[in-house]
């Protein structure tokens, strides 16, 4: 069985920072922040679950614990893609 060297990073999806006014997650070396109004799933979730983010099929992101998915391309063109009914 092989494994990653230590210190390795085994994942193209990693939330980089949680702060009062939302989170900032890095894929691919492209960095996007997640504000709580817009996206409010994050607001009183725990570090832990907020940190358990995986990236599926080269474009999605998917927090297992929270029950949340988002595209990557809502996170580019948020104007395509309303998260408010209307």
């Amino acid at each position: 069985m092989n494994s990653s060297p230590l210190g390795a990073v085994t994942s193209v999806a990693e939330v980089t920072n949680i702060d009062r006014f939302g989170l900032w997650i890095l894929v691919k070396e492209k960095e996007y922040f997640l504000s709580y109004d817009e996206y409010p799933w994050f607001k009183h979730a725990k570090v832990d679950q907020i940190l358990n983010v995986q990236l599926q099929h080269a474009d999605h992101l998917h927090w297992p614990e929270l029950d949340v998915d988002l595209c990557t391309e809502s996170l580019d063109r948020p104007d395509k893609y309303p998260l408010v009914y209307k």
